[in-house]
């Protein structure tokens, strides 16, 4: 069962919302019925998995923010249903939506939402206290979050004492304190100044590997959704476009808008190597000899090649000329002439990672997973072409709503407080064709894609 699950939801502000959700249900389009009311989200689903990063993106005006507010039943959808754990809060008592946010939803804002005159440490305990947890369990769960999030040190301050990024650290403690299983995050990072934003970025990832938590994360920022998100939705004008991971919203675009809404995208931290790495021509088996290795690499037009035992472990490569000298001298074994490769890379090596290592290395680059295993080859082309954006189709970009009502809704401070109240990607290719005697330097495009 999924942690959340969203089915065919609309959420329409004005006194005939139920009308306009008729009319965008026989297709009539967002403008055409504004004269009834402002349609923010229109037939939005999706599920969430448990442990799951999940990220909502779009301009202002999507309704990404309205969305994530009725996540935790701040907002009632005009229509549809959301399910938290398997229960429709959407169909559930005041009392029991308010359980449901002190156990199992937290949220973090973007403007922090602390308590100016209680301390670092009491404002991370203070979900814990609307939940009746007594004081000295809750003090020490709040220190505890405070540790994870790094302000160990800082629980007798008081918030006007912290800088924004500090201040952003407790709302996540905070979060972190209740001990819930879903994290919802509106915005959460887009006040504060780049470099502290990264770290808070970094910082969530972190934490994530550690606890496992769901969350739902709203950006307007494309490299951050695709820095945290395991998938990501899109959203443009109440309605979600797209809905993959990171690597396939760039690589395949669902239209025209999310190919620009990802062009000016830093493609170097996400696309990793196993998403473009490709079979290795030829492999050299391990008890090989010269005059085999030779004929392999002859054969695939290589100079050098990859060795690999029966589990394709790669215990490194194989040169041209030194087996000519070998096979020269009689010798029948590949031992001494394996050089061992210290530059593969794993499948989830972010792009941005491997220039250095294909730079030094003279086959393309090998990609291994954790036990040593050959995986496949990224050619230094490869790496090349990964970095240059497919060209979107010439069309006039959408422009966001200019209503940024239709992303609210309502007053995000009352929200806020009311929530925070608890309640409310076998050789590989080589450098040339094989010689008689000795190599070439000559670099050239194989069938396959990669250097040799």
């Amino acid at each position: 069962m999924s942690a959340i699950s969203a089915q065919h939801v609309y959420k329409v502000f004005g006194r005939r919302s139920q009308e306009a959700v008729k009319r965008l249900q026989s297709g009539q389009s967002r403008d055409e019925v504004k004269p009834l009311g402002t349609a923010a989200v229109i037939d939005a689903s999706f599920e969430v998995e448990k442990g799951e990063t999940f990220v909502v993106m779009g301009l202002s005006g999507s309704g990404k923010s309205t969305l994530i507010r009725m996540l935790n039943g701040l907002l009632q959808p005009t229509a549809g249903s959301i399910a938290i754990d398997g229960t429709d809060i959407s169909d559930v008592s005041p009392a029991q939506l308010r359980e449901i946010r002190r156990s199992k939803v937290s949220m973090v804002f973007q403007h922090f939402a602390l308590l100016p005159h209680r301390s670092v440490l009491d404002n991370a305990a203070y979900p814990l206290e609307i939940q009746g947890v007594a004081r000295e369990e809750r003090r020490a769960r709040a220190a505890e979050a405070l540790t994870m999030t790094g302000l160990a040190g800082w629980e007798d301050h008081l918030p006007s004492q912290l800088s924004g990024g500090m201040r952003q650290r407790v709302g996540l403690a905070r979060a972190l304190a209740a001990d819930t299983d879903v994290l919802l995050m509106d915005e959460a990072f887009s006040a504060l100044d780049p470099l502290i934003r990264r770290e808070m970025q970094d910082q969530l990832v972190e934490l994530q590997a550690n606890l496992g938590k769901t969350i739902v994360f709203i950006t307007h920022d494309l490299n951050e959704a695709m820095h945290l998100g395991d998938r990501i939705a899109v959203m443009r004008d109440g309605r979600i476009v797209q809905v993959d991971t990171a690597e396939k919203i760039l690589s395949e675009p669902a239209d025209d808008y999310v190919a620009r809404f990802v062009a000016d995208v830093d493609r170097s931290r996400v696309l990793t190597a196993g998403s473009f790495m490709s079979r290795p021509v030829v492999t050299v088996p391990r008890n090989a000899g010269p005059a085999v290795a030779l004929r392999e690499m002859r054969a695939a037009q290589v100079s050098a090649a990859y060795v690999v035992d029966r589990r394709r472990v790669l215990h490194g490569s194989v040169h041209d000329d030194e087996l000519v000298a070998a096979q020269r001298q009689g010798t029948d074994t590949l031992d001494g002439l394996v050089h061992p490769d210290h530059s593969a890379v794993g499948p989830d090596t972010p792009l941005s990672e491997m220039f250095a290592p294909a730079a030094e290395s003279r086959l393309p680059l090998a990609v291994v997973d954790d036990g040593g295993r050959l995986l496949g080859v990224v050619p230094r082309v490869a790496l090349l072409e990964a970095m240059a954006p497919s060209t979107p189709s010439p069309a006039s970009p959408a422009s966001p709503d200019p209503a940024e009502g239709a992303d609210a809704g309502t007053d995000g401070s009352a929200d806020e407080a009311a929530s925070q109240a608890g309640g409310d990607h076998p050789v590989a290719h080589g450098a040339s064709a094989v010689p008689t005697e000795g190599r070439t330097d000559d670099v050239r495009v194989s069938t396959e894609g990669g250097l040799r």
